[in-house]
């Protein structure tokens, strides 16, 4: 390849603190913050290479770009981009895994540890007043229960599902893997998507979105669960049918949830978690679970990585 044109479509999906490497051949690189829809045949004109995250990449577009030789993926999900349209053109595409091991593990911890104890809840009562009024030196007004000996379903067995298994195990609690919904077998190590459902006090999301997992849980789902369980998603926002979800937490079929995903990103106030999100029981994020300074380094450390491996005829981290 002479000379590849590189465009990055949505730099500011990155942190201006961190660094890209450097490339270690000669190249032209062009980078954008954001790219509207309209704007990315335009842009992707001249180009060989494209870094997208979030930025919509499908047949309709593609068709338009017969210049483009890869995709680099700047995260690990993919749903943005058209694999069979790629795989008809002839375009390479990666992706970039194993980068946030550490910082959604941990994300989910801590969202299960606020709702667990219900920090939220107790937080808002003495904002609005409730501990003054209530005149005792503490007051109970949520319910608040331990994280040892409590049970954790993972939805999702790859790294991140595995890392989340490993520090809920050293906190004491038991781990349950959820075969895929609808299977008649259960592979060694799993049980049944519902029973994981049942005898769980936390569910967390680990897999990707796709025809099969969306609205992987909703109202059916929701009532096969514990009053007293939580379900925490950082996986993909489409995996839980929201509506139910807010109809559950008030209607008390679950205690508690943390969402780090939403159905559209950003959210905004259509939206039934955003619209809720004064409930006590409800913990929101915008999509940062991964985002911790080491993790989005690792992460723009393995995508060049990607890219460097394409130019040299190598594959890595292939997805097509």
């Amino acid at each position: 390849m002479s000379l590849p044109t590189i465009v990055f479509l949505d730099r500011a999906t990155i942190p201006t603190q961190i660094e890209l490497p450097h490339l270690p051949f000669e190249h032209q690189w062009v980078e954008y913050d954001l790219t509207a829809p309209g704007e990315v045949i335009d842009r992707l004109q001249s180009a060989d290479i494209v870094i997208t995250n979030k930025v919509l990449l499908d047949r309709s577009v593609l068709m338009q770009l017969p210049n483009l030789k890869m995709i680099a993926v700047a995260a690990t999900g993919y749903n943005n981009v058209d694999i069979e349209a790629c795989r008809e053109f002839g375009i390479a595409v990666s992706n970039v895994r194993g980068y946030a091991t550490q910082s959604v593990p941990e994300h989910v911890i801590a969202m299960m540890f606020a709702l667990k104890r219900n920090l939220k809840g107790y937080h808002n009562d003495i904002a609005a007043g409730e501990w003054q009024r209530n005149k005792q030196f503490c007051f109970f007004t949520h319910p608040i229960s331990d994280t040892a000996g409590s049970t954790m379903g993972i939805v999702g067995s790859g790294a991140l599902g595995q890392a989340t298994a490993n520090l809920a195990k050293a906190l004491g609690m038991h781990v349950l893997f959820a075969e895929r919904k609808g299977a008649t077998q259960c592979r060694d190590g799993y049980l049944p998507f519902e029973q994981v459902l049942a005898m769980s006090d936390v569910i967390s999301l680990h897999c990707p979105l796709n025809e099969q997992t969306k609205h992987l849980i909703g109202r059916k789902e929701l009532s096969l669960m514990k009053p007293s369980s939580i379900v925490i998603n950082t996986g993909r926002g489409g995996l839980v049918d929201e509506e139910a979800l807010i109809d559950a937490l008030k209607d008390g079929v679950i205690r508690g949830a943390g969402f780090d995903v939403f159905t559209d990103e950003p959210a905004d106030e259509s939206n039934s978690l955003i619209a809720n999100m004064h409930l006590p029981n409800l913990l929101l994020t915008p999509h940062i679970a991964w985002g911790s300074d080491s993790s989005i380094q690792k992460l723009a450390d393995i995508l060049i990585d990607n890219i460097v491996a394409f130019v040299e005829g190598r594959e890595q981290n292939r997805v097509a």
